[in-house]
Formats: structure tokens, C-alpha cells, sequence
């Protein structure tokens, strides 16, 4: 699952469909998203590469080639999802650029990213946000995956969910949020690894099409 050197982003159509998730450290809860990210993705499709899909993770306030917290290899491992050669990162101008979908942990991470710009408001979401919204969207009215291909599936994604934000707001102000777990005991990023993996169960059947073999 090696990225390219170039994505979509605002730069212009490619053959690959870039998600970026960002969160404050990018060692709890980024690092957990983007490996359960690749490992649903590759339940679905096999290889997520065969089908464009390049999963990345960065941190606002990234811990630059720090390894993911232990507890969160913990975590993954009781998914079966694989920390192997996870490096942290911060988050840079280069990342949001290239990125197709970018989903943050909190409402201050979206902010954060917006305001670095690159036109990045309609293709980030927090989250939970992104998938109360890809809850709303018919299926039947995505492409094929099929067909046309995973990547065109997921932009076309991206485009309904970004068109329904307005109008599907969420229930608290909580509801957008992943809370922090550095720190904190293994129970609690078990708990929180089990909230991230319920939030990008039904992101990755409608970007993909299909849904979990396991």
C-alpha cells in the first residue's frame, strides 16, 4: 500500500484516492483510524491498492517519527489490524494538498485543517460527522465500484456528503467528537478503538461498495 507521489487533491484527477486522517499527537487516535482504515479496506477489497485507496494519518501537533502509543498497537491488534512501521507525523501543507478526503478526530482538528486552506472545507469532515452524513446517502446513487471504480465511487462520495452537511446536523455537540486517550489506561483506548471502528464500518462499505466478509 505504498503511496504515490502524487495525489488528487485540489491539483487535479488521478488514478488514486488519498484519505488523511488527522488528530492532535498522530499516536492514539489518527495512528488507530488509518491502520483500521487499511485493514477494512483490505477485508473488502484484498488489496486496498488495487483499488486506488491510499490511507495516510498526520498530527496537528504531530510527534515527527515517533511511534504510535503502546496501547494503541494493543488496540490494533485486538482487530487483528497490523502497527507494523508506523512513523508520526505533522501535519503539513503537502498532506491537505493531496488529499481527497481528509477526517479528523475532533472539531478543532477540522478547523485547524481549514484554515490552512487549499480549498480543503468540502473534503474534510471530523470523523463521526462523515459518517452520520454517509448514513443519509443512498448507495444506489453512488457509481459502481464495479464499473466506474472505487475512486470515482469515493469522490462521488465525498461530493454528497459535503452537499447534505448543511442540513444533516448532528444531534449534541459532542456527537462529532473522538476524545483523546493519551494517557489514559489500555480499558479506555479500547473503548475508544472500539468507537472509531464502529464510525469507518459504514464509511468504508459506501466508499468500497461492499461490505464486511468477516
Amino acid at each position: 500500500m505504498t503511496a504515490p507521489e502524487t495525489g488528487r487533491g485540489i491539483a487535479g484527477f488521478s488514478e488514486t484516492f488519498r484519505i488523511l486522517h488527522v488528530s492532535t499527537g498522530n499516536v492514539c487516535r489518527s495512528p488507530i483510524t488509518e491502520r483500521l482504515t487499511r485493514h477494512a479496506l483490505a477485508d473488502r477489497l484484498g488489496d486496498p491498492a488495487t483499488g486506488g485507496l491510499i490511507v495516510e494519518s498526520a498530527g496537528t501537533w504531530g510527534h515527527e517519527g515517533a511511534p504510535m502509543e503502546t496501547n494503541a498497537e494493543t488496540v490494533l491488534a485486538d482487530f487483528g489490524a497490523d502497527a507494523t512501521g508506523f512513523m508520526g507525523r505533522e501535519l503539513l501543507d503537502d498532506h491537505v494538498i493531496r488529499a481527497d478526503l481528509v477526517l479528523t478526530a475532533t472539531r478543532d482538528h477540522r478547523a485547524q485543517v481549514i484554515s490552512m486552506g487549499h480549498s480543503a472545507g468540502l473534503r474534510t469532515f471530523t470523523l463521526k460527522e462523515f459518517t452520520r452524513l454517509v448514513r443519509a446517502i443512498d448507495p444506489t446513487t453512488l457509481p459502481d465500484p464495479e464499473g466506474e471504480g472505487v475512486v470515482e465511487r469515493a469522490r462521488a462520495l465525498v461530493r454528497a456528503a459535503a452537499a447534505l452537511r448543511g442540513w444533516l446536523l448532528a444531534p449534541t455537540v459532542e456527537a462529532d467528537e473522538v476524545y483523546d486517550p493519551y494517557g489514559a489506561p489500555l480499558p479506555f483506548f479500547r473503548s475508544v478503538g472500539d468507537e472509531i471502528n464502529q464510525a469507518l464500518e459504514p464509511v468504508v462499505t459506501a466508499l468500497t461498495g461492499v461490505t464486511t466478509r468477516t
